[in-house]
């Protein structure tokens, strides 16, 4: 089969199209012919083993795919330990989900690890609550614009999305953001964030933020938070050192940072199933609507993750295993 493999680390450029033997499933595993595999930022973490789970060369990047049981079967979407960038891929059925005949591969792909981290940072982490205001950092990426719609279905007071370009930033109001930010504006100082965050809010603090930059962006929101606000942090995308909390800073201001990684969930099925049983129906019924990122080759996966690291993307970007 043909797959994506990696035999050292670094950027784009270690990333070569090569053919392998099929995987073989082990016990509880089942084959799967694969339509679609997703691609997300964390995966050029995983190139440069710069992520939180140490990596092994060599590996075939990938945590998500869409397709077929070998032998015949109905569609599915699933999540993976690793491996999705391939014509085939070995699953747990018991990490996969039925993909209703009005999804589309690519909707699909968006709401199994984005639309899911995106429920689970609001519902789980957050505990966002009605009449709350809400921050989305990169309110037009994969999981921001999934975020943004969420909130505003949940009974958010106020959505306030961040986003790097007009043309995002267009994007994140369209989808149900009140006001957006640009986050250039914590390069500097995230004094000047903080408080562009709080003129977005009508003067006042924000009650939660889902924070995936690290850096000057992290210090900003945190300083934007509300007393009893929520800081959640699901990513390093900005591959800056983040200065601790001291224990001071939480409480004296009864404020919160937690923690949110996806693979936690993956070990407790049962809390996948909470996300995806009410996400595939609302994006089949048309109430929620995952953004396409582009299609892509396999063969152009190299080009892919440039797109992903130049920010020249939004919503959700998918490879073609046929091409």
């Amino acid at each position: 089969m043909r797959a994506v493999q990696i035999t050292r680390f670094g950027g784009p450029e270690v990333l070569d199209v090569v053919d392998l033997p099929d995987p073989v499933p082990g016990d509880g595993r089942q084959l799967y012919e694969v339509s679609a595999a997703g691609v997300n930022f964390a995966d050029t973490h995983q190139t440069e083993d710069s992520y939180l789970a140490p990596q092994q060369l060599p590996l075939v990047p990938g945590a998500e795919f869409v397709g077929h049981p070998a032998g015949g079967g109905e569609r599915v979407v699933g999540l993976l330990e690793g491996g999705g960038y391939a014509e085939k891929v070995v699953a747990n059925p018991r990490l996969t989900w039925p993909v209703p005949d009005a999804v589309t591969d690519e909707q699909a792909l968006a709401v199994v690890l984005q639309g899911a981290t995106a429920w689970h940072l609001l519902r789980t982490s957050a505990h966002l609550a009605a009449g709350e205001s809400v921050v989305v950092i990169a309110g037009a990426g994969g999981v921001g614009s999934l975020a943004v719609q969420l909130a505003r279905r949940w009974g958010a007071g106020r959505v306030i999305a961040t986003a790097s370009s007009p043309e995002k930033r267009a994007l994140a109001e369209e989808l149900g953001a009140d006001a957006t930010v640009d986050p250039a504006l914590a390069d500097d100082d995230p004094k000047t964030f903080a408080a562009a965050l709080r003129e977005a809010n009508g003067g006042k603090r924000v009650d939660v933020v889902l924070e995936m930059t690290g850096g000057n962006v992290f210090d900003g929101s945190f300083s934007a938070l509300a007393p009893f606000g929520r800081l959640v942090t699901y990513g390093m995308a900005a591959r800056q050192e983040t200065r601790p909390v001291a224990p001071g800073a939480l409480l004296g201001t009864s404020r919160a940072v937690v923690g949110f990684w996806l693979a936690h969930c993956m070990g407790r099925p049962s809390m996948m199933d909470d996300a995806m049983t009410e996400l595939l129906p609302l994006v089949a019924d048309g109430a929620l609507r995952p953004v396409g990122g582009g299609r892509y080759p396999l063969t152009a996966v190299r080009e892919a993750h440039q797109d992903l690291l130049a920010r020249r993307t939004t919503g959700k970007l998918v490879l073609d295993p046929s091409r």
